[in-house]
């Protein structure tokens, strides 16, 4: 017969069965057991601050390096980011571990439990590992950096963190999107690529067409060395249309990542300033009304305009 179980710690203090000696080295022990629990904890906090820093000076030194490129910058941020996160976690459970070591708990069992918890976990956490698992392969495979101009999911804005489960976007209203790594299927991604800027001016039909054209590319060559967004052009690539109310001419130009919007915006003043200075007017829809029989031109601005129906019957 197997004998009867010693009463715990705990049940003899209650009991009042518990002898001096055996309280006094009870004590001891607890208080051992929190001495190395401290130690624990405060080791755990040295190793994360020592390893972040070391993590920080060695992507410090590469960042400084003159020969690597600002997409290269980008992802050494982010895997910087990544790789401080994993050691925080794997620190916090070994720690964890050895302080339910020092509090008496099975750890051997307690890991094989959480394997098999981990296992049944995983088939109700689907989404989660699928998150975790494109995060990898998107850090890995280079596929966006922090600071990249992106359109993913239906998107478009500048990725501000990419995370092992999310990826945040602000869009250029200022929104910031959170976007579940899983759910990311197609990805463009506008690094290191000019953007292009292409509009039409419309001219009347009264215009000498090539004039305009020489006016316009004149001015372009002149001004292209005091706009330092330029890429390529601006280029008048000729006729692109004939209008209701006039001819469109192709304005086209490349400019540097980010800078389209402000390049277009500036090659539409010049091109107003040009087409003022060279009497060059813009055109603008026509509209003919017939009164009494009699056909006149006027100038429409949205107007509509009606048949007289005074007559006498």
């Amino acid at each position: 017969m197997s004998s009867p179980a010693r009463p715990s710690l705990i049940q003899e203090i209650m009991t009042g069965t518990l002898t001096a000696e055996q309280l006094t080295a009870g004590t001891s022990a607890v208080i051992s057991s929190l001495i190395r629990i401290g130690i624990i904890v405060l080791i755990s906090f040295l190793v994360m601050r020592v390893v972040s820093r070391l993590i920080d000076r060695l992507f410090k030194s590469r960042e400084d390096e003159q020969r690597v490129l600002i997409r290269d910058n980008r992802r050494l941020m982010t895997l910087r980011t990544v790789i401080k996160s994993f050691v925080r976690y794997m620190v916090y459970f070994v720690g964890g571990i050895m302080v339910l070591g020092e509090l008496g708990v099975n750890t051997s069992g307690l890991v094989a439990g959480a394997g098999i918890a981990g296992v049944a976990l995983g088939f109700g956490a689907q989404n989660l590992v699928r998150d975790v698992l494109t995060g990898f392969f998107i850090l890995f495979e280079d596929q966006f950096a922090v600071g990249d101009y992106v359109s993913i999911s239906g998107v478009s804005g500048v990725v501000e963190e990419i995370g092992l489960r999310v990826t945040k976007v602000r869009d250029f209203a200022g929104q910031l999107h959170v976007v579940p790594n899983g759910s990311i299927s197609l990805v463009t991604n506008f690094r290191g690529r000019a953007m292009r800027v292409m509009f039409d001016v419309q001219v009347p039909y009264s215009t000498n067409v090539e004039l305009a054209i020489g006016v316009l590319q004149d001015a372009f060559d002149r001004q292209r060395e005091s706009i330092p967004d330029i890429v390529d052009g601006p280029t008048v690539l000729g006729v692109q249309d004939l209008g209701d109310s006039g001819i469109a001419l192709r304005v086209w130009a490349t400019a540097q990542p980010m800078q389209q919007w402000s390049l277009e915006r500036q090659l539409k003043l010049l091109v107003k300033k040009v087409m003022d200075d060279n009497g060059i007017s813009v055109a603008y829809p026509h509209r003919y009304i017939i009164i009494d029989g009699q056909p006149s031109s006027a100038d429409s601005a949205g107007e509509e305009t009606r048949p007289r129906s005074d007559r006498a019957s």
